[in-house]
Formats: C-alpha cells, structure tokens, sequence
C-alpha cells in the first residue's frame, strides 16, 4: 500500500534538487516551486473563494505549479483578507457561475481542448469565470485572466495536515462516445498514481521524457507533469506529433521514455531513432495495434508498454507485447475481478463519483476474458453490442474483419438510429483510399450474417481525431450522415 501522505508531504516540503531541470533546457524545479509558491496566494485571494477556475495551460511548468499550489495545506487555511499582490489579473464583466461554490479555494477545471470552442463549450457546462493562461488564448467573453507569478524563492511546506481525499482537480472530458463528462481527481488519485508509476517504471532524476499528448489530457497530464514532478525526472515541452518531430525529439534530447498514442505508432511505421537512449514507450488513449506496436518494436529494439485505464478509473493495467505478454496485468495497487463479463476494479486511482459496490469494486464498460490466474484479455466495449432486428451485433468483430481487408490502415464502425430511433443500421467509415471495396463487401458477407452487415461503407484519407489520439465522434457521426 502506498504511503500516500507521506509521499506528498515530502513533495510539497521542496524541491530535491532545485537547479534540476525540470522543462529540458527550461524551468528548473526550483523555479516551478517559486511559480507556485505565487500561485498558492493568487488562489487564496478573496477573488477566487468559491471560484470556477480554467486551467488554459499547455506549459508543463505552469500545470506543475499550479497542482503543487493546490495541493499545499496552506490554501484551506489562508486568511481571506489579505489581497494577492503577485496575480497579473485582466478582469472582464464575470460570469454567473453555475458550480457550486466551494470553501477553501476556488474550483480547478481541466478542459479537453485548448481551442476557442472547445473552451466555450466547457463554460457553458461549468460557468467558469477565470482562466489561468500561459499564452493569449481564445477564451469566453467576462472570462477574468490569471497570469502565472514568477514567485519568490521557493518556502517548505509547513508541516501541517494535509488531505489527500479532497477534490484537487475537475477534468473535462470530449468523451468516447461524444458526450462530455466531468470527472474529479484528489490528491491521492493523481500524485498517488504518480509515484506508483514512478516506482512501477523505476523513474528517476537520470531520465528524460518525451509525450506527443499535451497535458490537458489524463494521460498526458500523468506521463509529463505528475511523473516527472514525483520522480525528478526532465520533460519536453513540446508535444511532438509528426514521425520526424518525434525522432527530432528523442535524439536531440536523449530522452529515454517516450509517452505516445496510437496515431503517432503508426505515423512512426519505419522509422528508427538513430543511436536511441530510449529505455520505455509507453501506449495510452486507445488499442494499440499489434503490427504497429511489433515495428516500432524491432526497429528501435524497446516495447512498448500499453497501458489501459480511462480519465475516471485512473490507469488499470498494462502489457508489453514484444515481452509476450497477450493478456493485461492490473497495477499492484488495482484488484480486479469479472462480473457478468465485465471487469470490476478497486483501486486508489478511481474518480470520487464513481458509483462503487459494498466492497470497493467499480463496475466498468469492458467486456473481458480471464487468462490464466492474473491477467485479463479485453474484448471490447459493452456498449460496442448493439441490437439490429432483435439480434446482437458484436460491432469489434465487425471492425476486425474489415481491418484484415488489405490497404485498411484503420476503421470505425458505429450503430446508428434509423429514422425514429427504434432500430439501429450499422455503418463503417474507413481509412485507405485504394481499398477494394468489391473485396471488402465479399469479407464481411462470408463472415457475418445479413442482418450484421454494415448499410454503409465509406473510406476516407484520415479519419479524424481528437488531439488525445482518440476517435472524434462527432465528426465521424458527421461525415457518415451527409
């Protein structure tokens, strides 16, 4: 068991190594502390009591400081009368809030997107009325604007109680399925996930990290901001997504994890990283296909390791294909058990309002198999089953098939509502140009019963994609009625 309170005690006392760097050739972490040493008072200002504040970051520094200042048990405790003399603050007419307002410090949101709309979006679902911004952005109008502080030299902590249980932050999600959902994180679900990875991968002060996702993701927030903060160790700042950016990175760096996403393994397809100091890759945000994973493999001579979780389960497991490993193994901190199919998981990573059985287990939307005594095969969504005239239709195994099609580098298959939503057709949008759709069409119709086959194919050069490397429902959905 992880001695949570401890750990972040000794976090929150300093900096190990102050002039370390913790941005490659940018911040060190004694600059990150003084950042958010700043910041603690710009949070306790009368201004932000009660609060709906945006994180608009994509500076890894910022975002570190930012969790450190949130974290600190002097904010339940700061005196409410004393304005913030280091805030740069830009205010506009500010917005109704419409989330509760809550005592000792203001609300922290993480949006999914840096994007105009996509910030837009997330107000009218939170009504945030301020944004801590690292550059100008497009933010709603009224929104008032935090600078981050350059601080002072970076104080210990004072050795008082702190409460890992409480929210520490509000991470909005685009969602997988286009619907939009809020999930809260305290202290313990991330910086406890942080150390557990830092101990789990033996991270240290020797490495360095680069990530292709930018942290207002879970995944990217965990791999480039907590884990470095929690184990010493440098990160990029840029998220590289292009294949000679990547590399670029890596050996200019000498970084020895790359944290990716699908997309970019298979972007990467053929290339090698000259000399590389790589150590670990790490897959995150969706399956990882095999092909994709066995090149970059025996190219670059390191596995990959996926790792599946969600936003609001924390990660769960992992697998390293080029170690033979088929099946996933659960964290040493998560437990797992089958019900109905479905996996259940109990764990210190797991968002506060998931709805949880007696005994701790949170019921999730994957259907699994077991493997042997400690490890489990995923084998799809439970809401991939749909029904098509009363008959279930296993949509992963309708994708399968297609993706055997040559010249089918990807493809999503969805269930959609037939006029007056009784009854759902099957559709499929498909990524290859020069696909033989005659050939396609013969594959599903001698694999699949009628009632299973799609009404609808439709290729395309790329299938668009969030900026976690996830499917843009809404896109799709899009492209595939009209």
């Amino acid at each position: 068991m992880l001695n949570n309170y401890q750990d972040i005690q000794t976090l929150l006392a300093g900096p190990k190594n102050p002039d370390q760097e913790f941005i490659r050739a940018g911040a060190t972490f004694g600059e990150v502390y003084a950042m958010a040493a700043g910041l603690r008072a710009v949070l306790a200002a009368p201004e932000s009591q009660g609060a709906s504040i945006c994180l608009a970051v994509n500076d890894r520094a910022v975002m570190a400081a930012v969790l450190l200042a949130a974290l600190h048990p002097s904010l339940e405790r700061a005196s409410l009368g004393h304005p913030c003399p280091t805030a740069t603050l830009h205010p506009g007419k500010r917005s109704e809030a419409k989330a509760p307002a809550q005592p000792g410090g203001p609300t922290l949101l993480l949006p999914f997107a840096l994007s105009g709309p996509a910030l837009a979006r997330m107000q009218q679902l939170t009504g945030f009325t301020a944004a801590i911004c690292d550059v100008d952005r497009e933010l709603p109008a009224g929104t008032t604007i935090i600078r981050p502080p350059a601080g002072t030299a970076a104080e210990p902590a004072a050795c008082a109680p702190i409460s890992a249980q409480a929210e520490l932050l509000r991470i909005f999600t685009g969602g997988s399925t286009g619907t939009p959902q809020i999930w809260s994180k305290t202290g313990e679900n991330l910086f406890g996930e942080g150390f557990s990875l830092a101990r789990h991968f033996a991270v240290s002060e020797q490495d360095c990290i680069v990530a292709t996702v930018p942290p207002c993701h879970i995944y990217g927030l965990l791999f480039s901001v907590i884990l470095p903060l929690v184990s010493g160790a440098s990160v990029l700042m840029d998220n590289p997504s292009y294949p000679g950016e990547i590399v670029g990175a890596i050996e200019e760096q000498g970084a020895t994890l790359l944290a990716g996403i699908p997309p970019h393994y298979r972007a990467l397809r053929g290339k090698k990283v000259a000399g590389s100091t790589l150590r670990l890759a790490f897959s995150s945000a969706g399956m990882l296909d095999a092909e994709d994973n066995e090149a970059f493999s025996r190219l670059n001579e390191v596995g990959i390791v996926e790792v599946y979780g969600s936003t609001e389960t924390g990660g769960i497991a992992t697998r390293n294909r080029s170690m033979g490993e088929t099946s996933f193994t659960t964290f040493p901190t998560v437990a797992w058990t089958i019900k109905d199919d479905r996996l259940c998981v109990r764990s210190p990573f797991l968002s506060p309002e998931l709805t949880m059985a007696g005994d701790g287990f949170f019921t999730t939307g994957d259907r699994v198999e077991r493997s042997g005594t400690t490890q489990f095969m995923l084998k799809g969504r439970v809401d991939g089953v749909t029904k098509v005239g009363g008959k279930r239709v296993d949509l992963e195994e309708v994708r399968a098939i297609i993706k055997k099609v040559p010249r089918v580098s990807d493809c999503v298959v969805m269930a959609l509502p037939d006029a007056g939503g009784r009854e759902h057709r099957i559709v499929a949008l498909i990524q290859g140009a020069e696909v033989d759709m005659d050939l396609l069409r013969k594959s599903l119709a001698a694999s699949l019963e009628f009632y299973a086959l799609p009404r609808l194919l439709k290729t395309i050069d790329r299938i668009p994609l969030q900026a976690n490397g996830k499917y843009d429902r809404d896109a799709i959905t899009h492209l595939l009625t009209t």
